[in-house]
């Protein structure tokens, strides 16, 4: 069920202002009775300024007056037409400088366990630059000789589910090749003078 934004000072509000029960605000708001009791004695939220959720057009006056008349009437939210706010999409990952060293045995890790990842997969994973892929790669970072193939995972530059994640779509996005034929199915060469 959907809840009225800051369901806490919506709930200071109702209490002060309406002469609905405790278990209706509880209710709309997405509380326990009791804690809207401690609310209505003052033990619970005493900095919590109200939010009147009738001029933030989650409920009506009407809707509120309906249940005050009734106390076994629960409030119903107002649905709004005005669209919510989208996730922001995830840019470049922060990495945190204590841990920028751990980078390169992370890069190491993923070309050696998923050399599928494209180099941009793997940048948006761990948070570096095709740059410092290419240098892992070829060896040539400043610190190739003490560059451990170390797990992000463990290392927490990434999730667990953010890996499995691109390891699934790469493995989608590029086509299966087959393997080559076995000796076997080879036709026998002749024999022949070896000498």
């Amino acid at each position: 069920m959907a809840l009225p934004l800051m369901p806490k000072a919506t709930a200071v509000w109702l209490v002060e202002n309406t002469a609905l029960t405790f278990e209706q605000i509880a209710d709309f708001c997405g509380l326990h009775a009791l804690e809207v009791q401690a609310i209505a004695d003052g033990e619970v939220a005493t900095g919590i300024v109200g939010l009147d959720p009738v001029a933030n057009g989650q409920v009506s006056r009407g809707e509120i007056e309906r249940c005050e008349a009734d106390p076994d009437a629960r409030l119903k939210l107002t649905i709004t037409d005005i669209p919510q706010p989208r996730a922001k999409p995830k840019g470049a990952r922060y990495t945190p400088v204590s841990k920028r060293q751990d980078r390169p045995d992370a890069i190491a890790w993923i070309l050696k366990h998923h050399p599928e990842l494209s180099d941009a997969t793997i940048s948006k994973l761990i948070g570096t630059t095709k740059q410092t892929i290419q240098a892992v790669r070829d060896k040539t970072h400043w610190n190739a000789t003490n560059i451990k193939p170390r797990n992000p995972v463990t290392l927490g530059m990434c999730t667990e589910l953010d890996l499995e994640k691109a390891v699934a779509l790469s493995g989608r996005a590029r086509p299966v090749i087959p393997a080559a034929p076995i000796a076997a199915d080879l036709p026998a060469a002749p024999l022949g003078d070896e000498g």
